[in-house]
């Protein structure tokens, strides 16, 4: 049998770090992003839907986000669902009884999803944080899935889950929410643990292909599945040697490609010999033709000789000694003097 497994849709987030009309747009696309991933489970014959927690962005969703999630579920009657809270939904009520829709609680809960193959899950607090590895008892003839939502590590506590206690415990499947960038490693000899990643990218801080995987119980196989209406690229580029934005702007729309109907972080590099407050967002404007919307972040540094203000008598020579006597890394010093001098690029010398 194959099983999809999706977390982190967190259905309800304001996204405001976009204009009004394009937050409520892609509010819109990552409902329909579900919706689209249940048509494909049926398409491809797949019958059971493990979400891994943050379904939705908070304990209170909007109305419209909880009706459409739950009447998602129900029309979708040929789909079992399980639904395991995380720690933006943790406290989220569910709904009255929904025959496909299986929960969890503070206490392990385990399913039989086939012949053989068994989900458990729980969904971790600070109750049981510490004591859930030893109240995980698997049958090592089966195959087991195991659900979690949390951050992977060494170590363990609230929100934490320790995965040196869950090796050799019998687990095949380590279904894991909470970070929002797919991946998957080993376990043990027997088992891996997965990460889906989400189902769509909500900010800048989510770059990259999102979707969800797909395991196939019979043969093993783990394939992750690009499912996102948009993607978040970012993207350094040097602009160097240019005069202006406009320059800059040149420069970008030779360099770079972008699917139109995508999002772009471009961060700006290099060394300049021009002042411009304003440079990310003149070129902001100047690109935002080429794709869905763009953000873009100034990095550049001021191409200056700051040995020749070490005899200056001006303000900026005055700064410059000031910072190059300071007990500063190399790295700090040079980004307080690229600050300082673009602050006082206006002085006369």
């Amino acid at each position: 049998m194959k099983i999809i497994h999706c977390a982190d849709v967190h259905l309800g987030s304001r996204m405001n770090k976009f204009p009004k009309d394009k937050a409520e747009e892609r509010a819109r696309e990552v409902r329909a992003s579900f919706e689209r991933m249940i048509t494909y489970a049926k398409r491809e014959g797949i019958d059971t839907i493990l979400l891994a927690g943050d379904i939705f962005d908070s304990d209170r969703p909007f109305k419209k986000d909880k009706e459409f999630f739950y009447s998602a579920v129900k029309r979708n009657s040929e789909i079992t669902f399980f639904y395991l809270r995380g720690n933006h939904d943790g406290n989220e009520s569910y709904t009255e009884e929904i025959e496909n829709l299986k929960t969890f609680g503070g206490n392990w809960t385990s399913y039989t999803l086939g012949w053989n193959v068994v989900l458990s899950g729980i969904e971790m607090d600070r109750n049981n944080c510490l004591s859930m590895y030893s109240t995980l008892n698997l049958d090592p003839d089966n195959l087991n899935i195991v659900m979690l939502h949390g951050q992977a590590g060494d170590s363990s506590g609230d929100g934490k889950i320790n995965l040196l206690r869950l090796k050799n415990k019998g687990i095949d499947y380590l279904a894991l929410g909470h970070v929002h960038t797919q991946g998957k490693k080993p376990l043990d000899e027997r088992g891996i643990s997965v990460y889906s990643g989400c189902l769509e990218g909500r900010g800048f801080d989510e770059t990259g292909e999102k979707g969800f995987m797909v395991y196939d119980t019979d043969t093993k196989e783990v394939n992750f599945v690009p499912f996102a209406y948009r993607t978040i690229e970012e993207i350094d580029i040097d602009i160097s040697g240019t005069q202006d934005g406009y320059g800059a702007e040149q420069k970008i729309k030779s360099e770079i490609k972008i699917d139109e109907k995508n999002l772009l972080r471009l961060n700006l590099t290099g060394e300049i010999d021009f002042v411009d407050e304003n440079l990310a967002l003149d070129v902001e404007k100047y690109i935002s033709d080429m794709c869905y919307f763009v953000s873009v972040k100034d990095n550049t540094r001021l191409k200056i000789d700051y040995s020749a203000f070490k005899d200056s008598l001006s303000l900026k020579g005055e700064f410059v000694r000031l910072v190059s006597g300071a007990e500063l890394d190399d790295e700090d010093r040079q980004k307080i003097l690229d600050i300082g001098m673009k602050a006082l690029s206006g002085e006369r010398d």
